[in-house]
This record gives C-alpha cells, structure tokens and sequence, in this order.
C-alpha cells in the first residue's frame, strides 16, 4: 500500500522506496536503462559480414572459432631453424616486423609470422580479450601453421603484454622470447608505490584520465574516450601528439602524418571498429591483470627485453625497475633512443643475432 501523506499545498510524500515501481521506480527504472544504453559501445562490422570490411588476408582458425590474418617474412617455415611469432603494438598490424634484413634472415634460418591482433584489421573480434587469450591466440597461430612444439614469440610496445602472458600461461611451448619497448601497468603491484605514481603523473592530464578510466571502469572506456565535451583533453596516444623527447621519434612521426602513413594505419587497424582494437587494448593492457610480471618465476627459455633511454611513451624507470626485479631478464638500454625501436637501423638484425646467432 502507498502511504502518502498530503501537504495543504496538494504536495504527496510516497513512503514507497525507489526502485519498487512505485514512486520514482519507474523514473529511476528509465534513467538508469538510458544511462546503460548511452555506455554502451556500437557494434563491431567483422570482416567478412555483410557491410563489413572484406577479407583479404590469409587466416587461420582459433580454439573459439574466431579467425586471425597474419602475415609470413623470412625464409619458408619447411627449411627454417627458427620460428618466431611477432606481436603488433597499438594502431599496428600484421605487417609490422623487426625490419631485420632479408640476407640476415636467410643465413640464420628465421621464419616471422606476424598477425592482427584480436579486433585490429582482419582478425576477428574476441570481446573477452585478456592478457591469457593473446597468449592463446598465439600458441593457436603457431599450431595452425604447423611451427612445432615450440617457438619464439616477439613483442612491440603495447603487443608485448601478449609475450608476457606467454611467459605465464604458455611457458612450456616458448624457445625464446624478446619485447622491445614493452608497455607497463603502472598498477603492476611490483612496483614502488612513489615510483608508480611519480612517472604516471608526468602524463598529460588526458592519458591519466583514459588509463584511469581504462584500469577502473574498463565497461564505459569506449564512451569516455568519445565526449569531446568533457572538460579535460583526451588521450595524446591515441591522436598521436603525445611530447616524444627524441628527435629520431619526433622526426618519424611528422613525417609518417606529413605522407598519410599514420593516417592509413589508423584506418586500417580500426577498420572493424575502435572498440575492439584501440579501447580493448587500453582495457587489457591497463586493466587488472591476473598476474604481476615482476612476480613471474624464471622461465625455461632466455628472455631479452630492449628500451630506449629517451622513451616518450615507456618510462625508462618503470622497465629498468622490471628489469631489476627480474634477474633472468636480459636487459638492454639503447642510450639515445626513443620508442619506436623498428626504426631504428641495424636493430632488428641485432634482435635475431641475440636470440639466434
């Protein structure tokens, strides 16, 4: 039963608590439906589905039905003595590589295969994406292309999270892993407190909020990143005007947005939608892990891990910290050198001669 109680103004106080159907229930109700509706990221357009992008690339089929595309360099994989499997970073695809040389490849027998990550280019949406499942995707590449019980995985910038969760789910099936310029969590529990907090609050303001954001409330990333009305900047990572201190990185940059380059990668990454590639990417890799890298037990293959001292986007104390706490990391610190480590000359075939030479 309502009890109401009316004024001698014609004003009614419902006793009825909300959320009853009685009183503002049904406000309430309608408010709160709006609210998850308005959150709530668009639909991906697959490849291959109607109105969807087309499929151009080959692809093989992971243990959950979804597809990959990947992309094949080196020497073919029937004569090669080593295989190693490339995780992308953010905004790349399946044709990033370690620029190693073709005559470097071929006299030391190396077979690459890089993919599109889960929801970039043309590899299938997984709206479950974790640092485990980029784990699995490649251990399903590896089998699917018959690379053998074992094999090498490669990591870049961001994509390295996927050779972490190698080392943790997968140990058993990696001959040798690299990561070069790995992303960090700043909530990674190994971390010093101060230290932690110290490098993230030399951010932009922006990249805070969107990590914040990505880290706490993973569920409305892709509406967050979407209100240009809000009063604070948006992420300089994903519009590509984060400050880079060194001059090879800032170089790149300008000239890759002057040629259209970036511009393409952008579209091409994002093809299936922003969702599952850029926003699914902040939401893992700055999300709450299962796992502390920095707690991992010493693997049963060499580990190398490469980062620039002058690294805009990585902070060197944040890796050399990492580095640190793991003693079976073999760490490299290239002084005057920012993070686009691809670029930079000879590096890739210094990359194969460590894990191969």
């Amino acid at each position: 039963m309502d009890r109401s109680v009316s004024g001698g103004r014609g004003y009614y106080y419902s006793a009825a608590p909300v959320g009853t159907g009685m009183g503002m229930g049904p406000l309430a109700g309608q408010l709160g439906e709006w609210l998850l509706r308005a959150v709530q990221p668009p639909a991906p357009t697959p490849c291959g589905s109607p109105g969807g992008p087309p499929i151009t690339a080959p692809r093989v089929r992971m243990r959950d039905g979804r597809h990959l595309a990947y992309e094949e360099s080196g020497v073919p994989k029937e004569s090669a003595r080593f295989k190693v499997v490339f995780s992308h970073g953010f905004t790349g695809s399946r044709l990033d590589s370690l620029r190693a040389s073709p005559e470097v490849a071929e006299e030391l027998g190396v077979y690459m295969v890089g993919f599109d990550r889960a929801g970039y280019g043309e590899s299938d949406p997984n709206p479950g994406r974790s640092v485990e499942t980029a784990a699995q995707d490649m251990e399903d590449l590896a089998d699917a292309l018959g690379l053998g019980d074992k094999f090498h995985v490669v990591g870049f910038s961001l994509g390295c999270h996927a050779v972490w969760g190698a080392l943790r789910y997968i140990p058993e099936r990696i001959a040798g892993a690299a990561m070069l310029a790995p992303v960090v969590n700043y909530w990674w529990p190994g971390f010093p407190a101060e230290l932690a907090a110290r490098e993230y609050g030399r951010q932009e303001r922006g990249d805070q909020w969107a990590l914040r954001v990505a880290h706490h409330a993973p569920g409305i990333i892709h509406w967050w990143m979407e209100q240009s009305w809000l009063p604070l900047p948006t992420s300089t990572v994903v519009v590509n005007t984060t400050y880079l201190p060194n001059k090879r990185d800032a170089e790149i940059r300008r000239t890759l947005t002057a040629d259209g380059t970036l511009r393409k990668k952008r579209d091409m990454a994002t093809q299936q939608g922003i969702q599952e590639s850029y926003y699914r990417d902040m939401a893992v890799m700055f999300g709450k892990w299962e796992f502390d890298p920095m707690a991992l037990p010493e693997p049963p293959c060499p580990v190398h891990l490469w980062q620039g001292d002058e690294d805009g986007l990585v902070p060197v104390a944040l890796q050399r910290h990492v580095a640190g706490k793991l003693g079976w990391v073999n760490y490299h610190e290239l002084p005057g050198t920012g993070h686009f480590l691809s670029a930079v000359p000879g590096l890739g075939d210094t990359v194969l001669r460590t894990l191969f030479g």
